[in-house]
């Protein structure tokens, strides 16, 4: 608002001002806080509040969520597991982002990377999904209405090797909190290989490997449940169960009730989309096998499928990204311009002829 004093050179003292400009300060502080509480109404929760740890709003476009970034380790106690378990991550997650860092020294003053964004997988946001290749469980709970749509993800533990982690659609079927374990028939044979007798029941406690909650699965015999060894999170050291960290699985225990899908899948590369760029990652083989080119052909067509403005991508380095298979989210470069069109022939002729070799 502009204040106007007249043509005079010297105003008239005005007794009435000091009134009207209390009157005016009146107005202007309940017209500011009428704006403000209408802008905090409008106002999504992701930009003015803050949300729990693994909890992301669905992206409106695209399929990519979180940010990677970077911390400084301040506590010379401070190990890679203690900072990703901080950070909701897995073991596998934070040595592959910071290879060059000790696992157990990271030192006062290294810096850490955090690779806190992730591609959602390519399956129906439906109950809970369980990405195996990534060691990684993602949750879209139900929401009303006026509330924004999210999705929640965890760092997991999965079967070793000989203990696979089933694969398909299943549903949860029952929810246990403080559990007793029994052993079962592998656990007895080992023990007895070792010359030990292995309990019949675990009572609930430290010394249970289920943690303090289990969520029974229809597959017979398979649990999401916690665990008394966080540090094998995001590791293969399961016997074929899926672990989650204690609070994680806490958060989400009440949540679940029976009858809530559960899509357990192998995943192993995730292709993204964020604005007009084009994301690539890859996750080594679970099996011994590597990625095939019949794998690079699915990749190029998950990305076309989604590539609806023709954005160009290098071939040739998403072949070097699968062969890599860093865990990492990478970008992928626009295709090169070739110096003439036999230089273009050749390359597409050359892409073709892998294809049919494999």
């Amino acid at each position: 608002m502009r204040l106007s004093i007249g043509n005079s050179a010297v105003p008239k003292r005005d007794h009435q001002w000091p009134r009207r400009v209390g009157v005016l300060l009146s107005v202007l502080v309940t017209w500011l806080s009428i704006s403000s509480f209408a802008l905090a109404e409008q106002n999504l929760p992701e930009q003015n509040e803050e949300w729990p740890k693994g909890h992301y709003p669905l992206p409106e476009e695209g399929n990519v969520i979180g940010n990677a970034y970077t911390v400084t380790v301040k506590d010379y106690d401070d190990t890679l597991i203690d900072i990703a378990r901080r950070h909701n991550l897995g073991y596998l997650e934070i040595v592959r982002a910071n290879p060059e860092v000790s696992i157990w020294i990271p030192g006062v003053g290294t810096e850490v990377t955090i690779p806190g964004r992730f591609i959602l997988p390519d399956v129906e946001r439906t109950g809970v999904v369980i990405n195996i290749a990534e060691l990684r469980l993602y949750y879209y709970p139900d929401v009303n209405n006026d509330e924004v749509p999210r999705v929640e993800t965890y760092p997991i533990g999965i079967g070793r090797e000989g203990f696979d982690t089933p694969l398909g659609v299943t549903e949860t079927t029952m929810n246990i909190k403080n559990p007793a374990w029994y052993p079962p028939e592998s656990v007895q044979r080992e023990a007895e290989a070792r010359g030990e007798t292995a309990p019949s029941v675990v009572p609930p406690g430290p010394d249970n490997p289920l943690g303090d909650h289990a969520i029974i699965l229809g597959f017979d015999g398979y649990l999401i449940h916690g665990t008394n060894q966080p540090d094998g999170i995001g590791m293969r050291a399961s016997r074929g169960c899926i672990r989650m960290l204690p609070n994680d699985i806490e958060s989400i225990f009440g949540r679940l009730p029976a009858g809530t899908q559960v899509n357990i899948i192998n995943q192993p590369i995730k292709v993204g989309w964020d604005n007009r760029q084009p994301l690539v990652q890859v996750f080594p083989p679970l099996g011994e096998e590597e990625h095939s080119m019949t794998t690079l052909s699915d990749t190029i067509t998950r990305l076309n499928q989604r590539n609806a403005e023709g954005v160009t991508f290098d071939y040739e380095q998403l072949g070097d990204l699968l062969a890599l298979s860093s865990g990492l989210i990478e970008p992928l470069s626009p295709k090169p311009v070739p110096s003439n069109k036999k230089e273009e022939d050749d390359d597409i002729k050359g892409v073709y002829e892998e294809l049919a070799l494999n």
